[in-house]
């Protein structure tokens, strides 16, 4: 339900569950924590399997079962946070609940054309991740931060992008190849130079 690839340094994650619109389970979880922190890439993408949906975020029954409060998605989302190399989540649909704090760890976003975005913890009372409430103040400001957790709005691809929760919007054919273009430097240049330059930036 996890695919990867490593391609001379580039470490392509795919959630592949796409009948669960990828959906994760606790499963899933800890072996992307284990694999991100194991990992020395020169470069990661995350992406999600399918035409609609990029992560749906807990598994429903799992979620039920305590999923959804669980450890585990802070640990993913530290994990991606402390690469220091480039990260790029290639959101391929929708992006929701707890599935927003491996996007928010990443260093660049990019989205499809009718994407949408929504994390619902108000609504389904639970507080968001530990970290996830800070990462996305730090992109879209808190009164927006509010709009999405507090609100529970919904946010179209077109007002993510003007929000600053994402970066850009590229046709659903170019996703992968725009996130490995963007990935170029970091595998051809020096690597230590590259990391030194995502230290200086806070």
């Amino acid at each position: 339900m996890i695919d990867v690839t490593d391609r001379d340094g580039l470490l392509t994650v795919t959630l592949n569950r796409p009948d669960k619109a990828n959906s994760l389970t606790a499963e899933m979880l800890d072996s992307l924590a284990v694999l991100l922190e194991g990992a020395d890439p020169r470069a990661v993408i995350v992406t999600g399997a399918g035409e609609k949906v990029f992560s749906a975020g807990a598994d429903l029954d799992e979620a039920r079962a305590g999923l959804a409060t669980s450890p585990l998605w802070e640990r993913v989302s530290g994990a991606l946070a402390a690469l220091p190399c480039p990260t790029i989540a290639a959101l391929n649909g929708t992006l929701a609940g707890g599935a927003f704090g491996m996007a928010l760890a990443c260093d660049i976003r990019l989205a499809v054309p009718g994407a949408s975005f929504f994390y619902p913890v108000a609504k389904l009372g639970f507080l968001p991740q530990p970290s996830d409430p800070g990462r996305l103040a730090a992109l879209i400001g808190p009164a927006r931060t509010k709009l999405l957790l507090m609100a529970g709005a919904k946010l179209s691809v077109e007002e993510a992008l003007a929000f600053g929760l994402v970066d850009r919007v590229v046709e659903r054919s170019d996703l992968l190849a725009d996130a490995e273009a963007l990935c170029g430097p970091a595998l051809t240049g020096d690597a230590d130079n590259v990391r030194a330059i995502k230290a200086m930036v806070p």
